[in-house]
């Protein structure tokens, strides 16, 4: 295994593209190092992004959004007071994401990266309208959260092309956000239904939304119809029902050991439901 420490993601994306095998690149390494122990996986290049200047820092954008380092670990989200402000509900999701001691390492980007359609980050993300920059050798691009996992372990990432940062748009007035999950235990388990929604107020009535649902299909799923569903109401008991509908409606989960097809889908509906209600209450700075 050759192991790099690239000075510039350019420098990065080159190794990558170079590259011949597996590779696997390091910033969090909660996923990749549990890997190579159990011996899932042995990486011919083995490419650590921690020297990179940045990665480990959260800036505020010149439009007033934020800007997310692949390495910044979920622990340092939770303890900013302004970026949970913003965002708590992307918050929620990171914080979700295994014990303390892995809330030390794990960061957005792995979470994201790993293409599990149950991956608790993502849904607050994609609902939040996050970008991702992707650097490759031929320069850096912007493009939405939602189009980077295509399927279970998968990403429309090519060979030699890697996340740079994460960037959350400016929360601006009358919005907010809520992540919520069902697990069959208490704690440190993975999502059987993730649900998170984002919205924006005027007075009482919601006149911007985002609904994304988590391991109800291949992938974290934006999901249209429920935004349409809430926007032009005051969350009355009909719009709640029209999201219900249209949570359970986008979803195609799978029968597993862990929740059928219809347990999941009933359960999406009351997730969407709730996630919803908070929400709003934080739109309006309840």
């Amino acid at each position: 295994m050759r192991y790099h420490t690239p000075a510039t993601f350019e420098d990065a994306a080159r190794l990558a593209a170079g590259a011949q095998g597996i590779t696997r690149f390091l910033a969090g390494g909660t996923d990749v190092l549990v890997q190579l122990r159990a011996g899932m996986v042995e990486p011919d290049d083995l490419i650590d992004l921690k020297k990179i200047p940045g990665v480990a820092e959260m800036t505020r954008t010149a439009e007033g959004g934020w800007r997310i380092g692949v390495a910044v670990p979920g622990i340092q989200l939770g303890a900013d007071a302004a970026l949970v402000a913003d965002w708590p509900g992307v918050v929620e999701g990171m914080e979700l994401v295994g014990s303390t001691q892995v809330q030390g390492r794990a960061t957005l980007t792995g979470n994201l990266c790993n293409g599990s359609p149950a991956a608790d980050s993502v849904p607050g993300l994609i609902a939040a309208g996050a970008q991702v920059e992707v650097t490759s050798p031929g320069g850096t691009r912007t493009i939405p959260v939602e189009e980077i996992p295509v399927g279970p372990g998968k990403t429309s990432l090519k060979p030699g092309e890697l996340i740079s940062a994460i960037v959350l748009p400016p929360r601006g007035a009358g919005g907010g956000d809520a992540y919520l999950r069902f697990i069959p235990r208490t704690e440190m388990d993975i999502a059987v239904v993730g649900c998170a929604v984002n919205l924006r107020v005027e007075g009482e009535t919601i006149t911007e939304a985002r609904v994304a649902l988590g391991a109800v299909g291949p992938r974290v799923v934006l999901a249209p119809a429920c935004a349409e569903a809430l926007i032009g109401s005051t969350l009355e008991e009909v719009s709640l029902d029209a999201l219900a509908a249209a949570a359970s409606a986008a979803c195609s989960p799978i029968d597993d050991k862990r929740g059928t097809v219809a347990f999941r889908t009933e359960v999406a509906a009351v997730l969407a439901r709730r996630a919803a209600a908070i929400a709003y209450a934080r739109a309006k700075g309840e």
